[in-house]
């Protein structure tokens, strides 16, 4: 078996579905998983143990920055992906919060831009973080992609949204299935998947071509999580991927949905 047949085990036995996205635009693998810290030894296999690390760029309904409780232990991406995997299965949070920040400390996502609505507690605050090797990784967060979009229409605040992607050589795009749920306004303890319609305003909202442009143009590949228990639940986060899929697949890298 060769090395990389013996990562795509790994993953396999993770419960990571590795597609193909052959004839689109932007990236070329997917990686699709449950829990969202499965994205790391999927990031891991899309990068390999060299060449530098990637801008994530990132749409979830959580900022998951926050920082491993011994984030020290992490093993650098030169140890490989088997390594890498076991770390983020055993040793990260069941929340599924601070892979990122892990990932970091791999040496596998250089700076982050995160589009995202909520804060978990304990997450980290700062707008760069400086991981236990000594290496900065810049924080960029924004609410929405309009927001994101704005960068690329005319000058303001979000400017530091285009600075990183300028300045990145590859990016790594992730979506968890719960970017677009709610939290009940009548019982916050149920989650809203939102209709195709509220999905396709979000990730497609007007004059959002020049950002996508610049996130698909350098994009390695694409990670996505179901999270079905922040998504309603199996029936709901299934019914909930179908209509993404729609969206993310077809519209947006104009591929067929798997």
């Amino acid at each position: 078996m060769s090395k990389n047949d013996d990562a795509l085990h790994h993953l396999r036995l993770a419960g990571v579905v590795r597609l193909g996205l052959g004839g689109g635009r932007g990236p070329t693998d997917a990686y699709v998983f449950d829990p969202h810290r499965l994205a790391l030894p999927a990031w891991a296999c899309a990068l390999g143990d060299a060449g530098p690390p990637a801008l994530l760029v990132t749409l979830d309904r959580h900022l998951d920055i926050v920082v491993p409780q011994r984030p020290a232990d992490m093993p650098d991406r030169s140890a490989g992906l088997r390594a890498l995997d076991e770390h983020a299965r055993w040793q990260l949070d069941v929340r599924n919060y601070d892979h990122i920040v892990a990932a970091m400390e791999a040496n596998l996502v250089g700076d982050a831009l995160i589009i995202a609505r909520t804060r978990p507690r304990g997450s980290f605050a700062g707008d760069t973080y400086v991981d236990t090797r000594g290496r900065s990784h810049r924080i960029v967060s924004v609410t929405t992609v309009d927001r994101a979009a704005e960068a690329y229409l005319r000058p303001g605040p979000t400017d530091a949204v285009r600075d990183v992607l300028e300045a990145a050589s590859a990016v790594l795009l992730d979506v968890d299935l719960d970017c677009f749920t709610s939290l009940s306004d009548a019982d916050p303890t149920t989650v809203l998947p939102w209709p195709k319609s509220v999905i396709r305003e979000f990730l497609l909202p007007p004059d959002s071509e020049p950002f996508w442009d610049a996130v698909l143009g350098k994009a390695v590949a694409l990670t996505l999580a179901r999270e079905p228990h922040h998504c309603g639940g199996l029936l709901a986060s299934g019914e909930l991927f179908r209509d993404v899929a729609e969206v993310l697949f077809r519209e947006l890298l104009r591929v067929e949905p798997p």
